[in-house]
């Protein structure tokens, strides 16, 4: 059992059960790189500040650099009978260069030294989160390159609506997740503030420089309140929610996947290795992978309300159940970044079923909005426009016949601006090229835009 930091006060020792209740090792010690690095930093300017002897302070950078590189090897042994990894890597400092060791704590607590940590730890995260996100990114890009003249029917409500590019849709996920992206390194602004030196709360009387430990780990800037470095964690609680946001973009690109991936739709084939089959049905093939994704948003909405619920009661200052924010966060984190890397994989093996795509894209109710922009083109008011087309579908659509197929005599029926160059529209390569408003479907427009995200990914 090592050292508590804090033990001396104390004319007991704490019981075993107090211990194993308190301990935090098993999860903060994916922190002691962080740590590390966090005390060498505040080692050096102790030394150059005389706070404690240049010797010592050399000392105890030597020994953490030897730390470090155990830990970032894989060789490090953590304690499990550390209370955090702060004792940990503290008594194992006192086994490396033994009295000097004694120092390094001077002019912080573990309260600004894990606020200190945390922080350090989500920069590092963010970047690689971003990261992740732009190589989905560019998996989709690819897939929508690769199938840029495949034209799909369009569904809200999950209605057949209006036939629009493969590729324009897959251009909505891309732009969801940029959105999510900025998000992430906007968070980045708010966290990249070092509070190293508000000590337990209330900051300290010696004359440490904060500034020289920003400069030395790359701070932005520094924390202007002792009370609120220590005791907020809403940083935490933003990269939760953007992770949380960003988690259920993810869940319906998923849920888009496992619909197209059915026999009713039958617009895609999932690769085998990323589905499962049926333990008792052989003919199964499942879309698991998607399935756990999108129930893997349950996991991270619940970790982004388990530290608001952790953080609405609490007094100012610092509190113990702080320790219990790290749980949640390291495990959004994890599960995101796994999500990401599956997804990005899969988005490269999925094959599009273009026979039976096209085959769908002939129902002719998806272009009833092209007619009615047609009659308004020649001078008929939209609402009537509206009637019109309603009443073609009640007596075309609706009984199984196709507007294609009316006489030029049926068409002037329902309107005497219904001309026979009507039936050039009724396709869904004509209808996509209508389009051609700034954003919409239009083949050219959407070539634009893969142009503009080939550039920018």
């Amino acid at each position: 059992m090592a050292k508590k930091l804090w033990g001396t006060r104390f004319s007991k020792i704490t019981s075993a059960l107090t211990d194993k209740f308190t301990s935090s090792i098993a999860f903060d010690q994916r922190l002691a790189k962080y740590d590390i690095l966090g005390s060498m930093a505040h080692a050096k300017m102790l030394g150059k500040q005389r706070i404690i002897p240049a010797k010592d302070a050399q000392a105890i950078v030597k020994g953490l650099n030897s730390i470090l590189k155990d830990v970032v090897s894989g060789k490090f042994k953590f304690d499990a009978g550390a209370e955090d990894i702060h004792s940990n890597i503290q008594e194992l400092l006192v086994k490396k260069i033994g009295e000097p060791a004694f120092r390094l704590h001077t002019a912080r607590s573990r309260n600004d030294q894990v606020a200190l940590d945390i922080r350090m730890y989500l920069k590092s995260e963010i970047d690689e989160l971003t990261e992740n996100l732009t190589q989905l990114q560019r998996s989709i890009l690819k897939f929508a390159k690769t199938n840029d003249k495949v034209i799909i029917p369009g569904y809200t409500h999950l209605q057949i609506a209006q036939a629009v590019l493969l590729s324009h849709h897959l251009l909505s996920y891309i732009e969801g997740l940029e959105r999510d992206k900025t998000r992430l390194l906007d968070s980045k602004k708010r966290i990249d503030a070092m509070p190293l030196g508000a000590c337990a709360f209330s900051g300290t009387g010696l004359p440490i420089d904060r500034e020289q430990v920003r400069k030395e780990l790359k701070f932005a800037s520094l924390t202007a309140n002792s009370i609120d470095s220590v005791s907020d964690r809403d940083f935490i609680l933003e990269v939760l929610s953007v992770l949380t946001i960003l988690s259920v973009h993810l869940s319906r690109i998923a849920e888009d996947l496992i619909l197209w991936s059915t026999s009713e739709f039958n617009f895609i084939d999932i690769d085998f290795s990323f589905c499962t089959g049926s333990s008792i049905m052989p003919h199964k093939k499942n879309p698991d992978i998607l399935e756990l994704i999108r129930g893997s948003v349950g996991r991270i909405h619940g970790d982004l309300s388990s530290v608001m619920i952790l953080m609405k009661g609490l007094p100012s200052s610092y509190n113990r159940d702080l320790q219990l924010d790290k749980p949640p966060l390291f495990d959004a984190v994890d599960t995101m970044k796994d999500i990401l890397e599956i997804f990005t994989a899969l988005f490269g093996n999925i094959v599009i079923e273009k026979e039976a795509i096209a085959a769908k894209v002939k129902d002719e109710s998806l272009f009833s909005v092209d007619i009615v922009e047609y009659l308004i083109k020649k001078g008929v008011a939209y609402r009537k426009a509206h009637d019109i087309v309603g009443k073609m579908v009640i007596d075309c659509l609706d009984k199984g016949k196709k507007i294609s197929g009316l006489t030029n005599e049926q068409l002037k029926k329902y309107s005497d601006k219904l001309g026979p160059d009507i039936r050039n529209i009724l396709n869904a390569k004509a209808s996509v090229e209508l389009k051609s408003s700034y954003g919409s479907t239009n083949p050219k427009l959407v070539a634009k835009q893969i142009n503009k995200w080939s550039k920018q990914l």
